[in-house]
């Protein structure tokens, strides 16, 4: 089986975008990538169409990608809408990536597009909780509240919460930031300490929605969602886009100016019914995506992880091996997930700063990691990267995401 390699990478900027659509976004990043991997649309062999919500605000629910894509001269090709929550775009690549490796196709576009922001806030906000177990919804969130309560964590009394200013996500990673505390003795100082250092990472990053520095102080001090979590710990709504093209070993002999980045890893799979304590998705796939790489964590010279809010990067950070369970706070703290650290943590600014609309997320953590990888990050360039690892989720049931991809990326 061929060795799967990207060769092309685009992104616009994440942000709130009143004139944009799904359509001309993923149209503006599709000819970037192919710009950037020297190839025109009629080499493109196969397609891969991450997106959400498109459905929802205009009615778009089914042939999205072929929308897309006819409508800037693409067709003809096999063209495959993925839909996984917030994992869509990284699932879309985990596909085309198999598909390659199978010998199905020779390279692929991988395209994820979203709108998110709307007149009406309220609808934005409740577009979120599709990602859960919609006919259940009402017994999960009544799970989630007597678990909430079975924490040895008290709400200070002074904290007022932003009322329905918020997704149905944001409560649920409280209620986990809650069961870390209880269990680990974790902080809201080092959760502040994490998203302060993603804010300094997003200063950096032309492409991030936030792009303003703020102290430890100031994320503590910035209005409560939901205990523990602040808005500064929390990914913003947004639009935006992101797109790689990929192709096998052989493909990329016959190029003349490739910069391509080997795939050493791709993972997919999906939560678990288990109890709160067991190991969780992110543990269980990290050990198949090391085993696939023949790599350990600690060979990982940086990582995107999944950081809808900053608890999300404190927990992923133990799972995915980079500290012990239950040590996230305090390795957060030392600095060691900083730039110049010794393992940097969303050198993007992550989900919390970076942006997080949701169909282009995965792809996003892949373009900065690409950038990383190739020694293009500018200001925020991670020294001597070598391998990288991107780790998206999507959506909930129970106490962990329903979906999740994990790739392995190496400087070729």
């Amino acid at each position: 089986m061929s060795n799967v390699y990207i060769i092309g990478l685009g992104m616009i900027r994440f942000n709130k975008y009143q004139d944009r659509g799904v359509r001309d976004m993923a149209h503006e990043v599709t000819h970037l990538a192919l710009n950037d991997a020297g190839l025109d649309k009629a080499d493109l062999q196969a397609a891969f169409f991450s997106n959400t919500f498109w459905g929802m605000f205009t009615k778009q629910h089914s042939i999205r990608g072929q929308v897309i894509l006819r409508s800037m001269g693409i067709d003809k090709i096999p063209i495959t809408n993925v839909e996984n929550a917030c994992a869509g775009a990284s699932t879309a690549l985990h596909l085309a990536y198999s598909g390659i490796k199978g010998g199905m196709f020779e390279n692929a576009l991988v395209l994820g597009s979203e709108k998110i922001t709307d007149p009406d806030k309220t609808r934005s906000l409740t577009a979120y909780s599709s990602c859960m177990d919609v006919e259940n919804f009402e017994s999960h969130i009544s799970f989630m509240a007597a678990l909430d309560r079975s924490f040895q964590v008290k709400t200070p009394e002074n904290l007022t919460t932003a009322g329905q200013e918020r997704s149905i996500f944001m409560d649920a990673y409280a209620t986990f930031s809650k069961w870390h505390m209880s269990r680990f003795g974790s902080t809201p100082q080092q959760l502040a300490e994490i998203c302060s250092k993603n804010h300094f990472h997003g200063s950096l990053n032309p492409m991030a929605q936030y792009q303003a520095p703020m102290t430890t102080e100031e994320v503590l001090a910035d209005k409560l969602i939901a205990y523990p979590l602040t808005r500064a710990m929390c990914a913003p709504v947004g639009d935006g886009a992101a797109a790689a093209i990929v192709c096998s070993e052989d493909f990329l002999k016959r190029l003349t100016t490739p910069r391509p980045i080997k795939i050493r890893a791709s993972v997919l799979g999906s939560g678990a019914n288990r109890d709160i304590d067991d190991e969780d998705i992110g543990e269980r796939l990290a050990k198949q995506a090391y085993k696939s790489a023949g790599i350990v964590p600690g060979d990982i010279s940086l990582a995107e992880l999944h950081d809808a809010t900053a608890y999300g990067e404190l927990h992923q950070t133990e799972a995915m091996g980079f500290c012990p369970i239950g040590e996230g706070g305090p390795w957060a703290e030392s600095g060691a997930t900083r730039l110049g650290g010794i393992q940097p943590i969303n050198s993007s600014g992550g989900l919390e700063c970076r942006g997080h609309p949701i169909g282009a997320s995965g792809l996003a953590q892949i373009y900065e990691i690409g950038l990383q990888l190739r020694g293009e990050a500018g200001k925020r360039q991670v020294d001597n990267a070598r391998l990288g690892l991107a780790e998206n989720g999507g959506g909930n049931i129970g106490v962990e995401e329903a979906a999740m991809c994990i790739h392995i990326l190496e400087k070729a």
